[in-house]
């Protein structure tokens, strides 16, 4: 199976890191971390663009050990960081060229119309750089780095400069590029929703030690981690769409034996598609509710509880095989007398199912 290993450790400043993880050789890893907790000092490891004492291996191949250390240039990755840094003098057919141009033509690994195509920038490839929004610049600046056909892309909190507006118009690409690419990708944020939407695996990082690495779904929902205790703490779920209904505009999506209704029209038939469920969207009753709005009434087991904010409790459910997180007040969990291995009703709108 082709992964990534890396193990670095050292003092920067006041600084120190000591940081070992392995993530899969494809697919989208995120990094998620507070600021100031090693994000891009370990990015910058893993790029050669800075130096430290470890290892790193790539699909195999060693770019640093204690014998090795293979430059930047060297290094068959892309970056693309906060900025988009294209330039200015070139316009965007320019800016994906260079890239391109400097790949010899047996090792290109990906097809260039079809990345143009994926990103969006048919209609932009005459314009130049100042007359591009900063979501089309950063779509550019992903092209280009896609261009250089890499063996790893690092994406340094890439919508961190951009607005509301913008990120959500960025984001439908990401997400269609998670699809098309089997390339594996790093992707850096502190933005929880830009992670649970886009990723596939976890690393958490605090004070330069990487605490959790795994899938992303377990990650989200171990009550052990900051994660489960922040104000968007959520359960992703990867489904596949098996029925709509166009008069009510709904869609029915399943996940293993779980099935949900959303609000809306998503996806086609047979299509996956990745729901999100907040912790504060999920009420809890003891017996099937009758006469009720709730369209998704979900069998459940408690499967551990833990304090959360004053007065608040998150509960850790077991839908079969699948987690669900609820977050109720302290006081209805004492009326509800909940404790490991009673069996509850999770109730979740459907307009909440994201």
């Amino acid at each position: 199976m082709s992964r990534i290993e890396a193990r670095f450790q050292s003092r920067f400043g006041a600084f120190a890191l000591d940081a070992e993880f392995r993530m899969p050789g494809r697919g989208v890893t995120a990094l998620f971390g507070p600021s100031g907790s090693g994000k891009t000092t370990l990015l910058r490891l893993i790029a050669g663009l800075a130096r430290a004492p470890g290892r790193l291996v790539v699909n195999g191949e060693v770019w640093q050990d204690e014998k090795t250390f293979l430059p930047t240039p060297r290094r068959a990755l892309g970056y693309v960081f906060q900025e988009a840094s294209l330039f200015p003098h070139l316009s965007v057919r320019g800016n994906l060229d260079y890239g391109w141009q400097r790949v010899p033509a047996g090792e290109r690994t990906l097809n260039r119309e079809d990345v143009i195509g994926w990103l969006g920038l048919d209609s932009l490839i005459d314009r130049m750089p100042h007359q591009l929004s900063g979501g089309q610049r950063q779509r550019v600046a992903l092209g280009r780095a896609l261009l250089s056909c890499p063996r790893l892309l690092l994406m340094d909190e890439p919508m961190a400069a951009l607005d509301a507006n913008a990120r959500a118009e960025i984001l439908p690409y990401l997400e269609r590029l998670h699809r098309e690419l089997a390339l594996p990708v790093l992707y850096v944020s502190h933005a929880l929703d830009e992670v649970a939407r886009l990723a596939d695996h976890l690393l958490l990082i605090e004070a330069g030690r990487i605490t959790y690495q795994g899938p992303l779904a377990q990650g989200l929902t171990r009550l052990d981690l900051p994660l489960a205790h922040r104000d968007l703490a959520a359960t992703v779920l990867d489904a596949v769409v098996v029925g709509q209904d166009a008069g009510l505009q709904l869609t029915r999506v399943a996940s293993g034996s779980v099935e949900l209704e959303l609000a809306g029209l998503h996806g086609r038939p047979g299509e996956p598609l990745r729901v999100r469920v907040a912790a504060r969207d999920v009420s809890l009753a003891l017996a099937m509710p009758q006469q009720t709005s709730i369209l998704n009434l979900l069998p459940a087991e408690v499967e551990e509880l833990a304090e959360d904010a004053p007065g608040q409790v998150l509960v850790k459910l077991a839908l079969g095989e699948r987690p669900l997180l609820a977050r109720i007040t302290r006081k209805s969990a004492q009326l509800l007398k909940l404790e490991k291995g009673v069996r509850v009703i999770a109730q979740v709108k459907s307009v909440a199912v994201a």
